[in-house]
């Protein structure tokens, strides 16, 4: 259940990071439920591998090369899916940053619903 709910509304997070951020476009729900199942695989499988190989790097830049990581992950699984684009790089990295952000309120909103 909680994950359902946490696909469903992670779908919802990014139709509204593509409807505050002109970089990024989400054609329907189906495209959003897709993206976000793209993404968190993305996430899962690729991310660990990737902080791993650039981790001097990151150590070097305190961190903040994890941010491109994200984006580098999100412009991915826009190349992959149809129903979902980003313009470029530099629109990856400000709507990967709000979807996490909204990823943020979504996960502490189904963990306290759920834990209630």
């Amino acid at each position: 259940m909680k994950l359902l709910l946490t696909w469903a509304l992670s779908a919802c997070a990014l139709l509204l990071v593509a409807y505050l951020y002109p970089g990024v476009q989400v054609v329907s729900f189906v495209s959003a439920l897709i993206a976000a199942a793209v993404i968190g695989l993305f996430n899962m499988l690729l991310r660990p591998v990737l902080v791993v190989l650039t981790l001097p790097v990151t150590v070097v830049t305190l961190g903040l090369f994890l941010f491109v990581i994200n984006a580098l992950l999100f412009w991915a699984a826009a190349g992959v899916l149809d129903g979902f684009h980003v313009t470029g790089f530099w629109a990856a990295m400000l709507g990967s940053l709000i979807y996490s952000g909204l990823m943020l309120i979504v996960n502490s909103a189904v963990n306290s619903l759920l834990s209630s």
